[in-house]
């Protein structure tokens, strides 16, 4: 598998460094690299593509749902 250039979101201001690196592999099912651009040298975290995509699906809401809690000392 070869791997893609790193890419930064469009929004991230161009010569921004506070923003995530994503890179995708030429061939599927392989999975979604992802780091950090301040520290490249701390390596990176592989993320399957569905998760992947569900990821940037949940930060795409306008809120993200919270777990609802209980609390159990009353």
């Amino acid at each position: 598998m070869t791997p893609g250039k790193w890419r930064k979101s469009t929004r991230s201001g161009g010569a921004s460094n506070n923003c995530v690196e994503t890179r995708t592999f030429n061939h599927a099912p392989a999975p979604v690299e992802v780091r950090d651009s301040k520290a490249p040298e701390l390596g990176s975290l592989a993320i399957d593509r569905d998760e992947f995509v569900a990821l940037l699906e949940s930060v795409k809401l306008p809120t993200v749902p919270r777990r609802r809690t209980v609390d159990i000392y009353r």
